[in-house]
């Protein structure tokens, strides 16, 4: 074989070449990378010459201005240009084709732009902050959303959701939440909550920032003695309106509907020494406590006014506790003691029951014998009220915006939204903008309680305000705001609020019944028929006090339970948008103190849709239950007799000269040949007498026992229907027998 050829020689080796920290130019327009492999596997620092000055020709800040700066010119380099990056600075495909072959991968990893943060690290490459210890710290504005909530209490949303259910509040993340509902969220999960304008400090906006209204604390020096704010409260018909008329000496009672008050009213009376009382008059019907409750909470003495001769009422009991409730002194007004039959010292004794302790039994309670028909008594009732505010030394800043709350509101004609307004605190102002509940608007017209046009009311005054784009619900706070576009967000933020909450409690109440009926199964309870009803009344307070009657009646009887639903409610005129929810709803319209124009009542016609208009609310809460009951089976007849047995027609037939009778089955109980008999069909009684004949097959019988059947011919009745229900009597136990 011929010999292998001889071995290749080996290239002659290349003298090493400086590199600087860009590279050489290469002909692919590629440059090399600053890192250079190092004998243990790493990657080495730059050359020598990157510890040049900074800009040095020599430098490696120096080149990378050249390279990566702005002020590159084109062509100023050649070729030696950067390898193209992607939008996120990660290297381009160009770029990777260019790079050197030589250069490892890791030297091309260590180009890339490192993330920011490092991951769960720090951006300094520090470890993430340890969680806080302690209880978490929360300030809370008017509102805050779900989510918003969790991150501030540091916690996941599904915590905070869940303990929302428990509340009966189902929400989303995005669902805004008001204040109190925050607040009780947090506290379960132990944070320290604090709200805006709670102590904030000056300067710190909190979460109220935008919407929240932060109330400053007066200086003492810029407090002056303002004067007492007085709401007379006690039972219907005690002559609490004709006690306040003799004090301001009019007649208001005259007007009153039924003689009763049946909203609040606010006005002032002018006391010897120049002092003036300003008196709020509550309702005393049981409809109306909701009223006197929001009376109690708005002043700063009650007069508890009841009659000599009648004593302690129910309505009396609920005024006290009111009274107890918002923790306002009670100076008690006995009235009608021109009657033979006043006694006030059982009035005062009987006060007693109620912890309501008189001065003259050793309590700091004060009283006065009065006389609102023959106006005796009423300078000594004054000096009480006078003598008991002195005590309180009540006081008020009078330069500042002002601040109070909404007593009553209504629409009125060409007015728009009428609201009764009692400054609590500053000097409202004809021209101010003001912020009520959520609704706002800048003040156009203030009115005193004589009907008369004022520029401005100060503390402890009442007047009418006109302005507001809405009605406010009574009860509402009102303060001035210095920002017209301040005050529609909060009236915005706090409709959506509103908002909110009906839905989640309509959604919530719901689900719980859905949630009970699937739990407990096949439900033994009555079935439930509910009448709807959309009621409108003079004023907003009225309408509310109606709704919580009106919802707290129900009738049954052992086959069905009625109870009432109330779809909408406001105050001001029935219009043609109630009719028309009225007409797909099969409701029926109350107006109180309101009423329809013609062209409502037409449409009504029209829709088959029933308006009936109340001014005594008597008349209205007894209809309403008398329509209640025409959905069940009346009470039995006392003046029949004992009910003995009951028994349903099954069909009806003619025997000759008998006449037509009724196949029965007997329900429950036993039916006595004579028995009264009672015939209902439905709901409506068509038949009271006697009981003709009974007979079992053929045969004559003296009764029959539930479960079996019978021919039944009644005196003086041909006309029984198949499924009419027949009540039978024993005669001897009717009413009025000996």
């Amino acid at each position: 074989r011929p010999p292998p050829p001889p071995p290749r020689a080996p290239p002659p080796a290349r003298p090493p070449q400086q590199r600087d920290s860009r590279g050489p130019a290469r002909p692919g327009g590629g440059m090399q990378n600053d890192a250079i492999p190092a004998a243990d596997g790493g990657l080495s620092g730059p050359p020598a010459d990157a510890d040049a000055g900074d800009g040095a020709p020599g430098s490696d800040q120096g080149r990378r201005r050249k390279v990566g700066g702005k002020d590159l010119k084109k062509g100023e380099l050649g070729s030696d240009r950067a390898p193209k990056k992607g939008a996120k600075g990660r290297v381009g495909k160009r770029g990777l084709l260019d790079r050197d072959d030589d250069a490892p991968l890791a030297t091309a990893r260590a180009a890339r732009p490192k993330k920011k943060g490092g991951g769960r690290r720090g951006a300094a490459g520090q470890p993430a902050a340890a969680e806080p210890t302690g209880p978490v710290r929360v300030r809370l504005g008017e509102s805050i959303t779900v989510s918003e909530l969790a991150g501030k209490l540091q916690v996941g949303m599904a915590e905070v959701v869940k303990v929302l259910m428990k509340r009966g509040v189902l929400a989303s993340a995005t669902q805004s939440l008001d204040a109190d509902t925050a607040e009780a969220v947090a506290l379960a999960f132990g944070a320290d909550v604090s709200r805006a304008g709670d102590g904030a400090e000056e300067g710190e906006e909190g979460e109220a920032g935008s919407w929240g209204v932060v109330e400053e604390e007066d200086p003492p020096e810029s407090l002056v003695r303002r004067p007492p704010v007085v709401t007379v409260m006690g039972h219907v018909d005690h002559g609490k309106t004709s006690l306040l008329d003799a004090l301001r000496t009019t007649d208001v009672a005259a007007g009153e509907a039924g003689g009763i008050t049946q909203a609040i009213g606010a006005s002032r009376v002018s006391v010897e020494g120049g002092g003036t009382l300003t008196f709020i008059d509550t309702p005393g019907h049981a409809a109306f406590a909701e009223m006197r409750a929001r009376g109690a909470n708005v002043t700063d003495i009650v007069i508890l006014v009841v009659a000599g001769d009648d004593g302690v009422k129910e309505q009396t009991v609920s005024s006290i506790k009111a009274a107890k409730a918002a923790g306002v002194p009670i100076v008690v007004a006995v009235n009608k003691m021109d009657k033979p039959a006043a006694d006030a010292s059982q009035v005062k004794t009987q006060l007693l029951e109620y912890e309501v302790v008189l001065e003259e039994f050793g309590g700091d309670v004060l009283s006065a014998e009065v006389s609102a028909v023959a106006r005796t008594g009423l300078d000594k009732l004054l000096e009480q009220v006078q003598l008991q505010a002195e005590l309180l030394d009540l006081k008020a800043n009078p330069d500042r915006a002002a601040a109070g709350v909404v007593v009553e509101a209504r629409q009125q004609l060409g007015q728009g939204a009428v609201a009764t307004a009692l400054v609590q605190k500053g000097t409202l102002r004809v021209g101010d903008i003001v912020v009520a509940g959520a609704q706002w608007g800048r003040v156009r017209r203030l009115q005193d309680e004589r009907n008369e046009e004022v520029s401005e009311s100060g503390p402890s005054t009442a007047v009418e305000l006109v302005g507001l784009n809405g009605l406010p619900a009574a009860g509402d706070a009102f303060i001035v705001t210095g920002e017209e576009t301040k005050a529609r967000q909060i009236a915005e933020v706090r409709q959506q609020l509103q908002r909110d909450a009906r839905a989640s409690k309509l959604f919530a109440s719901r689900s719980t019944a859905d949630r009970d009926a699937f739990l407990s199964g096949p439900s033994s309870e009555l079935p439930t028929k509910t009448l709807d009803f959309v009621v409108k009344s003079d004023v907003q307070g009225s309408a509310e006090a109606l709704c919580s009657s009106l919802e707290s009646i129900e009738v049954s009887d052992d086959l069905l339970r009625v109870r009432t639903r109330v779809l909408r409610s406001g105050a001001g005129a029935i219009t043609a948008e109630d009719v028309m929810l009225a007409s797909v709803s099969n409701a029926v319209v109350l107006g109180f103190n309101s009423v329809a124009a013609r062209p409502t009542r037409e449409a009504a016609e029209q829709c088959n849709v029933e308006i009936k208009e109340y001014s005594i609310v008597y008349d209205l809460l007894d209809d309403v239950r008398a329509l209640m009951c025409t959905h069940i089976r009346p009470p039995p007849n006392k003046a029949l007799g004992t009910l003995t047995g009951t028994a349903d027609v099954l069909q009806t037939f003619k025997i000759g000269a008998v006449g037509k009778v009724a196949g029965c089955k007997v329900l429950d109980g036993t039916v006595r040949a004579g028995s009264n008999i009672r015939i209902l069909r439905g709901n409506a009684v068509v038949y009271e007498g006697k009981l003709l004949a009974l007979r079992y097959i053929k045969d004559e019988v003296e009764q029959i026992d539930a479960g079996s059947e019978c021919g039944m011919a009644f005196e003086g009745f041909q006309t029984m229907q198949a499924d009419d229900r027949v009540e039978a009597y024993d005669p001897s136990g009717a009413a009025g027998d000996d």
